[in-house]
């Protein structure tokens, strides 16, 4: 990848997730939403999996970090994917207005992009 397209990433990469991992402290609603109930102690897990994006985020940034922040990021998004797995086998709704049942099921394998995304960017830190 040229270098100017790998920055762009990174940089791109490290707002996406220190952005939404803020959202988890200012909007928690939607996460806690999705939530499946077999797990304990919603509110705490929203806010450790926010902290964990923005620590992962700004991770991202500062090259020392950059493999280790990469790799838990990585790590966050398959912890996560049961919440989104639950969104769409229940038909759970993030947002006041109503989300096609596609739009769940797409998030699926969006997410196994992501893992990829933040993967190569890992791959590629030295």
């Amino acid at each position: 990848m040229p270098t100017t397209l790998r920055n762009f990433s990174l940089v791109f990469a490290a707002v996406f997730f220190t952005g939404a991992g803020f959202l988890h402290f200012v909007r928690p609603a939607p996460y806690l939403k999705i939530m499946p109930p077999y797990l304990p102690w919603h509110r705490a897990l929203v806010y450790l999996s926010g902290a964990a994006e923005i620590a992962g985020g700004l991770g991202l940034l500062i090259p020392g970090l950059r493999k280790p922040a990469a790799w838990g990021l990585v790590a966050l998004l398959i912890a996560v994917f049961p919440a989104n797995v639950y969104m769409a086998t229940d038909h759970i709704q993030m947002t006041v207005r109503p989300m096609p049942a596609w739009v769940a099921w797409a998030r699926l394998p969006l997410q196994g992009l992501l893992i990829w995304w933040i993967a190569s960017i890992a791959r590629s830190a030295r």
